[in-house]
């Protein structure tokens, strides 16, 4: 196995070092400043995918052995195995459609 690098506890990592001390300038902007509180203008965000569509193909099977441990998945615009490497690892939502409608919605889902 590879050796991982992990990061000390950040008590383990010594002491803080103090901030630069402020120049003249700006103690007095911070002091004429402590008064007035700035509005920052708001950006309207686009909205972001958080997601990509897949199949469901099954499960990873050899002619005679089946592995329902290990489902294969195709992701929509995955075409080599450079582009999956960045999905290993990420949880699937299976998203279908029922009939009765549950806490206002007919969609459910199922994580795995």
């Amino acid at each position: 196995p590879r050796a991982v690098h992990r990061p000390l506890p950040h008590r383990a990592r010594g002491p803080a070092a103090p901030p630069p001390p402020a120049m003249p300038e700006e103690k007095k902007a911070v002091a004429a400043g402590a008064t007035k509180k700035k509005v920052k203008a708001t950006k309207k965000k686009t909205p972001s995918r958080l997601y990509a569509k897949g199949t469901i193909l099954g499960y990873k099977r050899s002619k005679s052995n089946c592995y329902a441990t290990c489902t294969l998945v195709q992701i929509d615009g995955v075409r080599t195995k450079e582009d999956a490497e960045w999905y290993f690892g990420k949880r699937i939502a299976y998203i279908y459609r029922a009939k009765k409608e549950i806490k206002g919605t007919k969609f459910r889902v199922m994580w795995g």
